[in-house]
């Protein structure tokens, strides 16, 4: 695929033997992109409009299959690999790779009596990590979102790329960040309420975040310990950090929905709420959530990235303002 200065994308597909072909990515979700045959065999198309800048998953339909782009890298998401695209975006620096000191993203399998599995988790360390052998650091658990997996964050979000950033231009303390998958139990798309928390914060209190403590040099309590997830992920945020308000004193909701200062019981375990989402999305649930949440007495922030929907822009955006805001206490 190819974008161009203005955003607009544009897709080509050999496919000589084809009848039909269409992209799935397009304009608000209406339809895709139908590909025109050329004489070659080929199928040719551009979006009829530029796209929201930043990362959007996409397939392709070739005579009512569904398949991977082979000119494309695949991302887990929609519970498949799914192509990618990146649309530049006019902030993209911060997320950028660039020639300043970077952490690790390693892989990590801990034990699971619960769901007796051994699970995989991703661990970002921060630049100088290993080196700094006599230093404990806070941890942020950072979900993903509905049909995605732990490698999320990671590759379609740049979350290891952000903090590096950050840390180089001396904007946040360096912290820890543990990302692994959210789900226990599958659930199709639109039946989330019917998903139960219960197995998941089995997994993430009593055993994940043991192991971290265990295998990590990290402060280990709550007013160091952040979550916080996209989405589904924000979902999974709000009920854990509900049901178990003496493990995380940090609470972050991007796309994940709000609190209200009811489902909240003891306000002293709560450092910082964060709320965010896309200006296409809802931002005046945001913008009413953060307001009843200050009248409280509550330390809420929030943030509305503009010119974005429920996307990963929205949430790389999100991230970059949350992270200088935890363990500033």
């Amino acid at each position: 695929p190819q974008v161009n200065s203005q955003g607009y994308a544009r897709f080509k597909i050999d496919a000589p033997a084809a009848d039909s072909v269409r992209v799935s990515l397009g304009l608000g979700g209406r339809g895709g992109t139908l590909l025109a045959k050329a004489e070659d065999g080929s199928w040719m198309g551009t979006t009829e409009g530029p796209m929201d800048e930043g990362f959007h998953y996409y397939h392709v339909n070739v005579d009512g299959g569904t398949f991977n782009d082979p000119g494309a890298l695949n991302f887990y998401g929609s519970t498949r690999w799914e192509s990618g695209i990146e649309i530049p975006a006019h902030d993209q620096e911060f997320y950028a790779l660039k020639d300043v000191p970077h952490g690790k993203v390693e892989q990590i399998l801990f034990p699971s009596k619960s769901t007796k599995t051994s699970r995989r988790a991703f661990v970002y360390t921060p630049p100088g990590y290993a080196e700094n052998t006599d230093s404990k650091y806070p941890v942020l658990y950072l979900q993903h979102g509905w049909g995605e997996d732990e490698t999320a964050w990671s590759n379609q979000g740049h979350a290891n790329l952000i903090m590096d950033n950050l840390i180089a231009e001396g904007k946040i303390e360096a912290f820890i960040i543990v990302m692994t998958y959210g789900m226990t139990n599958e659930i199709k798309f639109g039946g989330l309420r019917d998903f139960d928390i219960t197995p998941f914060q089995t997994v993430m209190v009593e055993e994940l975040i043991p192991y971290v403590d265990t295998h990590f040099r990290t402060v280990a309590d709550a007013s160091h310990r952040a979550m916080a997830g996209l989405s589904m992920g924000g979902m999974e945020t709000k009920m854990i950090t509900m049901n178990k308000p003496d493990v995380f004193s940090y609470y972050g909701l991007l796309s994940g929905g709000t609190y209200a200062p009811e489902d909240i019981g003891n306000k002293e375990n709560v450092s910082l709420i964060f709320l965010s989402c896309g200006s296409k999305e809802r931002p005046e649930a945001i913008k009413e959530a953060t307001k009843n949440l200050k009248d409280a007495g509550y330390n809420v922030a929030s943030y509305i990235s503009e010119g974005t929907a429920h996307e990963f822009q929205t949430w790389r955006r999100s991230l970059h303002e949350m992270a200088p805001l935890l363990f500033t206490k």
